[in-house]
């Protein structure tokens, strides 16, 4: 047990407490607390004290009661590894407390926070919420009600998804998800206008709604160890991001590009020359068919080839410059593999430019690059 730093002298464990009964009698197969336990709470026992740690132990049952009476200026309560696997309803009667931290336990099942927590004054006062290291498998509502957290810490448990309502946490400032099952974010979570930290790190997550680049207050993103193939271009309003970390994701892996590309077809092959040089037709000259499917060429985004591609086209993973700090990988599309070479342009200006970008992107400094790729 350790008291609040500045709190006074560490006092002697007295022999003994007796522990006031619960408002609802526990099972029978639940033992009372420990009296040991209930001897450190007595020599801790002071009506200023504003921070208690419960030195790690297994607790039998939930929160001790006559905590809120022995430390009613409660600001901060660390029960981390103590084994508890309910809170209790004593956790409501903590008026001040601000700082809860439960880590590294068994909560997770029915009853693990207490009833009317989201009408309690822990609703307003709660700041800080630590419970990563237990076994959640959704995020509880009641604590989607907690208006005032600034920080939510729900890694390493065995969460499968965010629930939308997590955009009604307005004043979230630190948001911890890493070490779950997530497979997806929602665009709810765009909502949040003062998160600035953001860590989503070893889950399953595919891709990143574009919705994500709302978030304007964000400094740190933590994607790594993720199953992202790609980026949204839309990533590069976060003008204020500072960290980016994208180690062991697929687009890291295969690092610079991922190529997948199908022979064009005649047709499309025919389509492509007759818009490359501008072959002139009239709509009675071709079946309909036809003419409406040279409407749909799609022009490529390299500038130096001004090719087009209808089905057929090559998927590329692109550097491209992020507020001058470092480059990020997006995902475009071109005509064809000679589009990604430098050596395979078809005038001799093109093959020139290609090489002045080959050039260019070989000279991105090496820190940048890992400030991102390597997180």
């Amino acid at each position: 047990m350790a008291a609040a730093g500045g709190e006074g002298p560490e006092l002697e464990p007295a022999p003994e407490l007796a522990m006031e009964p619960e408002s609802e009698p526990e099972p029978e197969s639940e033992p009372e607390p420990e009296p040991a336990l209930a001897a450190e709470l007595a020599a801790r026992r002071s009506a200023e004290a504003r921070r208690l740690v419960l030195s790690p132990r297994r607790l039998s049952g939930p929160l001790p009661a006559g905590l809120s009476q022995w430390f009613p200026a409660l600001e901060v309560l660390d029960v981390s590894g103590t084994g508890l696997t309910e809170m209790g309803t004593e956790l409501l009667s903590l008026p001040c407390l601000h700082t809860l931290l439960a880590k590294n336990n068994r909560l997770g099942g029915p009853g693990s926070l207490p009833k009317g927590l989201e009408q309690s004054p822990l609703a307003r006062s709660l700041r800080v919420l630590n419970l990563s290291g237990n076994r959640f498998s959704e995020v509880p509502p009641a604590l989607l009600q907690l208006r005032g957290l600034r920080s939510l810490s729900l890694g390493g448990n065995r969460l499968h998804g965010i629930p939308p309502d997590i955009q009604e946490l307005h004043s979230l400032e630190f948001l911890y998800l890493g070490g779950n099952f997530i497979t997806a974010i929602p665009p709810e979570l765009a909502k949040l206008p003062s998160l600035r930290y953001l860590v989503l790190c070893d889950n399953k997550i595919q891709s990143i709604p574009p919705q994500l680049a709302q978030l304007h207050s964000l400094r740190s993103l933590s994607l790594h160890n993720n199953l992202l193939t790609y980026l949204p271009r839309e990533i590069l309003n976060l003008v204020h991001l500072d960290e980016l970390s994208l180690r062991g994701n697929p687009l890291v892996v295969r690092f610079v590009r991922d190529l997948t590309y199908n022979p064009p077809s005649l047709q499309e092959l025919a389509g492509r020359t007759i818009k490359t040089r501008n072959v002139p037709y009239a709509p009675s000259d071709l079946p309909e068919s036809l003419v409406r499917y040279l409407s749909l060429a799609s022009n490529c985004p390299n500038p130096k080839c001004g090719g087009v591609y209808f089905d057929s086209c090559v998927r590329q993973i692109k550097f491209v410059d992020f507020c001058g700090k470092y480059r990020l990988p997006l995902m475009h599309y071109l005509c064809s593999p000679e589009c990604s070479s430098p050596f395979s342009s078809a005038s001799q200006s093109s093959t020139s430019q290609s090489e002045s970008d080959s050039e260019d992107e070989a000279s991105v400094a090496a820190h940048r690059m890992q400030k991102v790729l390597l997180g």
